[in-house]
């Protein structure tokens, strides 16, 4: 994706299906009204990748804007996404919730910020492996070593970029500890 001019955004397309299913998106074009052929294209296009198909995920972020962009773009892939809006809501789901597979931890968060989050997570035993992608816009020289030191698994600075979230989402599902668990 980028900024052509003040209002205008491009956004490249690799393939066929995802150029169908981005204009359907911003034109606004209802998927059931769409031709057979190309339903089914996009119907293959969303549940092509069997590594983020199913899975579970936990975002937790304060701002419920945050959680719909991110369960937006999730969802198109068939993950099951589940939301927190604050550090301890977030343990304790964890706490209750077996078969999360990856957490999305905001770290600027009043109250119990994702720092805190993450360290509390990491000393209980049964998530210690749990993957767990830090998102901060607070993206300052060291934040990714703060974050990685207080447990996270790794590191993405805010405005999300949804295809190096898709990538690192694939990594770190894609690991052999993901599924041992």
């Amino acid at each position: 994706m980028k900024k052509v001019g003040p209002d205008i955004v491009v956004r490249e397309a690799s393939s066929r299906e995802e150029l169908l299913d981005l204009t359907a998106l911003f034109l606004h074009r209802e998927i059931p009204r769409l031709s057979a052929p190309k339903r089914e294209m996009l119907k293959k296009l969303h549940e092509a990748d069997p590594v983020l198909a199913g899975k579970s995920v936990l975002v937790v972020d304060d701002d419920i804007r945050n959680i719909f962009a991110l369960t937006t773009v999730l969802e198109r892939y068939n993950m099951k996404v589940n939301s927190a809006e604050n550090g301890r809501e977030a343990i304790e789901f964890l706490k209750r919730t077996p078969g999360i597979d990856v957490v999305l931890m905001d770290i600027m968060m009043p109250g119990m910020d994702g720092y805190d989050t993450i360290a509390t997570v990491r000393n209980i035993d049964s998530l210690r492996s749990l993957p767990i992608l830090a998102l901060t816009a607070k993206a300052m020289k060291g934040d990714r070593e703060k974050c990685l030191e207080a447990g996270a698994s790794d590191y993405l600075a805010k405005p999300v970029n949804s295809e190096q979230l898709l990538s690192l989402l694939r990594v770190w599902l894609y690991r052999p500890w993901s599924v041992a668990r």
